[in-house]
């Protein structure tokens, strides 16, 4: 049903890349910004292909690291705050993913002065992290609610300012040789920006498999739950139980690594939500469940922006769905809710129950099955799927917890100490 699986490996991060910018007008589409003014830097500046592409690659994601809507709006403001954390951080998610491990270096230095380096600016990392340096710190003097063309020249100005101190000379003539031309400042600012770099920037024509796309996947799971110490293996948890009963239930390989890929990206539009909301310990209030309510929308917006990944778009986002119309935020009924998508609401409802959140401590057995009984009696849950789950109760919490302890073990090594949560703004 499932028969060689790909997509556009430039869609795929462009979209991820958006998600990560969606909390804020203030911030939307930095990072596509960004790797505009990088790519046209790395043209004027003559560099190679793949040179090219590795910049283009850590400029679209060198906030991933900045993992908080909070975070990332005080960096976009030039508030003072910390961003060496998120640069090390966005090393840290990037270097184990083949794909993306050439980007992570830039990534981790791309806030580093040029009077901070002791290297010759040829060397790729030192060049091509300063690029970067000066295409994001170009993309937040940018005011947003003015038009282009009546701030150009004074931007052009500030980066001439930063010559031989934040950035190298040359990269700022590299610089200056683009930014004579209007059209550089018009394809900054329009809003058709992703197309541009879709169809004309670098990965144009790079396809990659199921394979690549799972563990991308995985990656941006990460950059999810790891805004917290209470959802650091959530994802991973829906995920493997989502596998587990899709297994079960007899879907073939190729179908159940597709499920395993929407229950590792289902809560990716929760990245819009504050950490203030989602960490609350107390009752959630009106407002802060209506800012809650649009994550499962923006999953379905984010993935299917991605070709050929329309029914992991479905199965992803609707898991907050009900078989009887009464979930959000889309209210569809039985009849536009697969079988997959069943899976999904089934997997992240058991996973949620069973953890630990900050106003809670995780369900028991009995507990989590008479609610998931309940409701499949109510006919809002499948109750073949609520069954099969019931019967295989141990199994599949025996693979949900030997995934989440890998999970947890790599969180606690590599991100638990630089997790202190940022006070709401």
């Amino acid at each position: 049903m499932y028969p060689n699986i790909t997509v556009n490996f430039g869609n795929l991060l462009l979209s991820l890349s958006d998600a990560m910018d969606l909390a804020s007008p203030l911030i939307a589409s930095h990072q596509q910004r960004t790797a505009f003014i990088a790519w046209e830097i790395c043209k004027s500046a003559g560099l190679p292909e793949h040179a090219t592409e590795e910049i283009f690659v850590a400029a679209l994601l060198h906030d991933v690291g900045a993992i908080t809507p909070e975070e990332k709006i005080n960096i976009q403001k030039f508030e003072e705050c910390d961003t060496e954390t998120h640069c090390i951080r966005g090393e840290l998610f990037l270097e184990g993913e083949i794909w993306l491990q050439p980007a992570a270096q830039l990534v981790r230095h791309h806030h580093r002065e040029w009077c901070l380096w002791n290297k010759n600016i040829d060397e790729p990392a030192v060049l091509g992290s300063q690029i970067i340096l000066l295409s994001d710190y170009l993309e937040r003097k940018v005011k947003r609610n003015r038009y282009i063309l009546l701030q150009n020249k004074s931007l052009t100005k500030t980066i001439q300012s930063l010559s031989g101190k934040k950035v190298h000379p040359q990269v700022v003539n590299y610089f200056l040789e683009t930014a004579h031309r209007e059209e550089f400042w018009l394809d900054l600012a329009s809003p058709r920006l992703y197309s541009l770099l879709l169809n004309h920037g670098p990965y144009k024509r790079l396809e990659v498999d199921l394979a690549d796309i799972t563990r991308i996947a995985k990656v941006f799971r990460n950059i999810i739950d790891f805004r917290s110490q209470y959802t650091a293996t959530h994802s991973s948890g829906v995920a493997e139980c989502a596998a587990t009963i899709a297994r079960l239930f007899g879907f073939t390989e190729t179908e159940t690594e597709l499920v395993e890929v929407a229950g590792n990206l289902h809560d990716i539009g929760k990245l819009v939500v504050p950490n203030s909301i989602l960490n609350k310990a107390g009752k959630l209030t009106t407002r802060d469940f209506a800012i809650i309510k649009q994550h499962p929308y923006h999953t379905f917006s984010i993935l299917n922006t991605i070709g050929g990944l329309r029914d992991i778009a479905e199965w992803a986002a609707f898991h907050h769905e009900k078989l009887d119309g009464s979930g959000y935020p889309f209210h569809h009924r039985a009849n536009k809710l697969s079988t997959q998508s069943r899976i999904v609401t089934i997997a992240d409802m058991f996973t949620a129950m069973s953890e630990n959140r900050p106003y809670r401590v995780g369900m028991k057995q009995e507990w989590v099955l008479a609610e998931l009984r309940k409701q499949a009696e109510a006919n809002t849950l499948d109750k073949q799927i609520v069954g099969l789950l019931h019967d295989n109760y141990q199994d599949i919490r025996q693979s949900i917890s030997e995934k989440q302890s890998i999970t947890q073990a790599y969180y606690d090594k590599k991100f638990a100490v630089l997790a202190a949560e940022k006070e709401p703004v």
